[in-house]
């Protein structure tokens, strides 16, 4: 199996809303973003399968290690082998890796968020820097791209939140803001304890209508002269959007209780959708 067979088994099983917009990009460029998505999904499985603390940041030290390899040249991992290309030809930065790592390491000191401005460092790291590497790898001309990366890569982690609320509960973490909990007279024991109440209900509203906001500022951000070369970028957030609504939609029962998602051939058509627009 070559590094790019391995990184396009890894991102197939994942069942991730973004893997359908893939297989729209040419060969250099799908190869690039599956191996960049694989790296995504090990590091954070990192986090997600290993519950003994001192292992799960000795593996993720062991990925910082290999980041080092990999800019030198001397990558050991099928990820890492298979991002040897990319780095090159995209100029992708080695800092950007690292804060991937950074914020998957802070899973492991916070299992609860003060305000959103902590939050916010938090989706920087593990979604805004990842949008930042995707739109050089897709291709920009305006800088100003890079703006609406960070936004959607931003508005794609608050739709993650909103849509695992019960989940991460069920592992002891709380990822909506504390102060906002107070200001909506939620309670952790509300969430922890999948209580359906009007209250929790009006602060998952407002989860959505934050995320719904990044969506906006990242779409009036792009310039024109960029949608083509970002039109997979435009892709994922017309699947990850639609996914939002349908968690509005489903109400706070389903969020606490199970997870929304979406069907392959629903994904495919709104991939599709903005492929056509966008040619």
């Amino acid at each position: 199996m070559t590094p790019q067979q391995y990184c396009q088994e890894q991102a197939a099983k994942s069942g991730s809303s973004f893997y359908s917009s893939f297989m729209f990009l040419p060969k250099p460029k799908r190869e690039a973003i599956t191996a960049l998505y694989a790296f995504c999904r090990a590091v954070d499985d990192v986090v997600d399968e290993v519950s003994d603390l001192q292992v799960a940041q000795a593996k993720l030290n062991w990925w910082r290690d290999e980041i080092k390899n990999l800019y030198a040249h001397q990558p050991q991992h099928p990820i890492t082998k298979a991002l040897l290309t990319p780095i090159q030809t995209y100029q992708l930065d080695a800092e950007h890796f690292a804060e991937i790592i950074d914020g998957m390491e802070m899973d492991l000191s916070f299992n609860r968020y003060a305000d959103f401005k902590q939050l916010q460092l938090y989706c920087y790291r593990v979604a805004s820097v990842v949008g930042l590497l995707s739109a050089q790898i897709f291709g920009f001309n305006n800088r100003k791209t890079l703006k609406y990366a960070h936004d959607l890569g931003m508005a794609f982690q608050l739709t993650n939140i909103t849509r695992d609320v019960g989940e991460d509960a069920r592992r002891n973490r709380i990822y909506l803001p504390l102060d906002e909990l107070a200001k909506f007279k939620v309670t952790e024991e509300d969430i922890l304890n999948s209580h359906e109440t009007e209250s929790v209900k009006q602060l998952l509203d407002f989860q959505i209508e934050r995320a719904e906001s990044y969506y906006d500022r990242a779409l009036n951000a792009l310039p024109i002269d960029d949608r083509k070369s970002q039109r997979v970028g435009l892709m994922m957030a017309a699947i990850y959007r639609t996914l939002l609504r349908e968690i509005k939609k489903d109400g706070a029962e389903k969020v606490l209780n199970s997870r929304t998602s979406l069907g392959t051939l629903r994904k495919l058509f709104l991939a599709l959708s903005v492929w056509l627009k966008t040619r």
